[in-house]
């Protein structure tokens, strides 16, 4: 048998690492396509992987934010790093000030509710709630373990996430690593069309 030619050593390389590619490259596009449910010949249903999985992979994704990434302390330490105190402050005033300046109004307590009084007031208790602060944190963290269901926010968040959405997602974060899969589909098509001309030239 002739040895092949120039023409076939680069022949078969190029249609190998086209074929390897474009599957790579196709495989990849059915991540996210098509985004609704198609037919293929009326017979075949052809679905993305993203929209067919997106339930499932909203409840994945919620599970692992709410209980390995988000947990409700970590919400609390979070809490801890403000300034309760300054907060307070600013809620009491505003709250007290409409109530202030209805109580000044009336004869006997008007004169009794000076500024540095009103201020002695907030200021004693914000320092009675900063004294228990742990206690007050305590007890959030407790209210949000009862009532801050993270997974379930997380789930029905990514739920509702229009398909073009997530996939904006996905290649915003792993875009580089899908063209290097498409990449690597056509390196290993040359290479195995490299291996079929050389079996074909070392052939006896």
């Amino acid at each position: 048998m002739a040895s092949p030619d120039l023409w076939t050593w680069i022949t078969i390389p190029a249609i190998g690492g086209l074929i390897g590619w474009s599957t790579n490259w196709l495989a990849v596009k059915m991540i996210f396509r098509p985004i609704k449910k198609r037919r293929i010949l009326g017979l075949f249903p052809v679905q993305g992987l993203i929209g067919r999985r997106q339930p499932e992979l909203a409840k994945a994704i919620g599970r692992v934010v709410g209980n390995h990434l988000v947990e409700h302390k970590d919400v609390v330490r979070s809490l801890n790093k403000l300034d309760f105190g300054g907060i307070l402050g600013g809620l009491l005033d505003k709250g007290l000030a409409p109530k202030i300046q209805e109580l000044r109004g009336l004869p006997l307590i008007g004169g009794f509710l000076t500024e540095e009084r009103v201020q002695s007031l907030k200021q004693s208790i914000v320092d009675s709630v900063m004294t228990h602060k742990e206690q007050v944190l305590d007890e959030v963290e407790k209210g949000l373990a009862k009532g801050l269901d993270v997974p379930g926010l997380v789930e029905k968040k990514v739920a509702s996430f229009a398909i073009e959405k997530l996939e904006a997602l996905i290649l915003d974060v792993a875009s580089k690593e899908l063209r290097a899969i498409e990449v690597l589909g056509g390196v290993l098509g040359v290479l195995i069309g490299l291996m079929q001309v050389g079996f074909l030239y070392f052939r006896p």
